[in-house]
This record gives structure tokens, C-alpha cells and sequence, in this order.
């Protein structure tokens, strides 16, 4: 017989980088999760990808056990990491906060295709190409 569900929770959360400090700690000890092994599955499980966040489901059943989803790292993460800046442009449009190829937005487009609805290669990098634009990223090298 399958576990009944008592909560569902969504974090983002810096890979190998989970605490039981809030929001972590407080959110799911409302719940009844055991917030140290949360941390140290999340932690084992993200190892080596150190400076991405990470999305992760959580399902908490009624005997308090849980089970957890890691997607893939975030756009808005993968396009501070290959442009080699800390945050995004304050005011994008108006100055740049850093700059990525093409090639880089057809690499984070391959990393992200299982959850960006376009059908080719070349549409999932422009997604990724207007993501690093609303972030003051610059995009050399776009094909016309």
C-alpha cells in the first residue's frame, strides 16, 4: 500500500551547501523531517557540483519519512557560472554584468532540455539566451 502524502515542500538550495539553518531547518521541522539527514542526503547527493542551486521536491509522508527530487541547476545559476560573475547586471539593459557565446547558451540549453518546452537545440539556447539578457549578461556570437 503506497505512504499517504502529509506535505510537499520546494527549495533552491547552493549544491553540497544544505544546513539546518532557515529556511531548511524550519520549514521542514514543522513538518517532522529528520533535518539532518535531509541535509546530509542533499549534501551527498550534490557533491561536486559545488556553486549551482539546485531545485529539490521534498515529499514528507505521515511516518515522517520523505523522499527528495533534484532537478537540474537553475538557468539563472548555470549563466552566473559560465560568465564567471557573482550576481546579474542591477540594471540590465543598461549595463553589463558579464558576457557568455552562444555555445555556452547551447550547453546550458543541453543541460536544461528534460525541463524547457522547445524542440531544438537551437530554441531552447535562445530561452537561455533572453534569461542572460534580463540578467544583464551579454550573448556574443548569435547566429542572424
Amino acid at each position: 500500500m503506497a505512504k499517504k502524502v502529509s506535505a510537499t515542500v520546494r527549495f533552491e538550495i547552493p549544491a553540497g551547501n544544505a544546513n539546518p539553518a532557515p529556511p531548511i531547518g524550519s520549514t521542514l521541522g514543522q513538518v517532522g523531517v529528520n533535518i539532518m539527514e535531509f541535509c546530509k542526503q542533499f549534501n551527498t547527493a550534490t557533491i561536486g557540483r559545488y556553486g549551482e542551486m539546485i531545485p529539490v521536491v521534498v515529499t514528507v509522508y505521515e511516518d515522517k519519512s520523505f523522499t527528495m527530487v533534484i532537478k537540474s541547476p537553475t538557468a539563472k545559476s548555470l549563466l552566473k557560472k559560465f560568465a564567471n560573475i557573482a550576481t546579474g547586471g542591477h540594471k540590465p539593459g543598461q549595463e553589463t554584468a558579464g558576457t557568455v557565446t552562444w555555445e555556452q547558451c547551447l550547453e546550458i540549453g543541453r543541460i536544461k532540455e528534460d525541463v524547457l518546452n522547445a524542440r531544438t537545440p537551437e530554441a531552447r539556447a535562445r530561452m537561455i539566451a533572453g534569461t542572460a539578457r534580463s540578467m544583464g549578461i551579454d550573448v556574443v556570437g548569435i547566429p542572424a
